[in-house]
């Protein structure tokens, strides 16, 4: 699957895991279910996911502490968010 498609489907992907659907859920606006997504996911991926969403939020402390936790590197300050989201998913499919 591509990003394209990947961003043009009607849902997450079906098997696509709590990482991949987090970012789908991010990327049609739902912060809530997309963070609910990776909530308890104790994966590298989910931390991932988990950090850019709470760095899309602002809590730079809290994505600090996910980007450590997936074992990634802080994005530069001012680094645009949906260049964030679309690198993860393309790593991530």
């Amino acid at each position: 699957m591509s990003f394209e498609e990947f961003l043009s489907s009607a849902a997450p992907p079906e098997g696509a895991g709590a990482a991949l659907a987090g970012l789908w859920h991010d990327a049609h606006w739902d912060w809530s279910r997309a963070h609910a997504s990776v909530q308890d996911d104790p994966g590298r991926d989910a931390a991932w996911v988990h950090a850019y969403l709470h760095r899309r939020e602002g809590d730079d402390s809290n994505a600090g502490y996910w980007y450590a936790r997936a074992g990634r590197s802080r994005p530069k300050p001012g680094a645009p968010l949906d260049a964030e989201r679309e690198a993860i998913v393309r790593a991530l499919l």
